[in-house]
């Protein structure tokens, strides 16, 4: 079975703001399916963001059910992020789905992944998908060593990974918010 690959994503917080951005390519083996796809979804008018890789039906149906525990929890992004990590990991039916996630609100910056996990980086900075360590990696860097915004750096960052990753393109997408750190 051939496997679909689809994306980079990556958020960085940086004086008072988080950004998430990611790329627009779903590959499917060695064909690109699609080169402008946007991988990334305001939820609770515009307080959280949320960007995913994986495959995309199960990416839209794990958002689906996280945008019910942000309803549940609306003042607790950890909370909602908890709860929905812990039906993936124990429903039957979830436990298959093939995606991971990453939410930001004002507060915090969270991957989850399917295997239960709720992780707060203390740099504040997470990729996923095929081209996330890359990411990451000029990332890091860039928030080390210059004094680009947030915004800029997620860009950027996301550029250097497309020109390793070959199922990470350059039409890039960022969203940003105020934030607390």
């Amino acid at each position: 079975m051939t496997k679909t690959r689809s994306t980079t994503i990556l958020t960085v917080r940086r004086a008072g703001h988080v950004a998430l951005g990611g790329d627009g390519q779903v590959t499917h083996g060695t064909t690109i399916l699609k080169s402008d796809t946007s991988k990334i979804r305001w939820m609770m008018d515009g307080k959280v963001l949320v960007g995913f890789a994986g495959s995309t039906a199960d990416a839209f149906a794990l958002m689906e059910r996280f945008e019910a525990k942000l309803k549940d929890f609306p003042a607790n992004v950890p909370r909602a992020a908890t709860e929905l990590a812990r039906d993936w990991r124990t429903d039957r039916i979830l436990r298959r789905l093939e995606a991971m996630m990453i939410v930001v609100d004002k507060d915090h910056s969270l991957l989850i992944t399917g295997q239960g996990d709720v992780v707060q980086p203390n740099d504040g900075i997470i990729g996923i998908g095929s081209g996330g360590p890359y990411a990451v990696a000029a990332a890091r860097a860039l928030h080390r060593h210059t004094d680009l915004s947030a915004v800029e750096i997620v860009r950027q960052a996301l550029t250097i990974a497309s020109e390793i990753d070959v199922y990470t393109n350059d039409r890039i997408q960022v969203e940003e918010l105020s934030c607390e750190s």
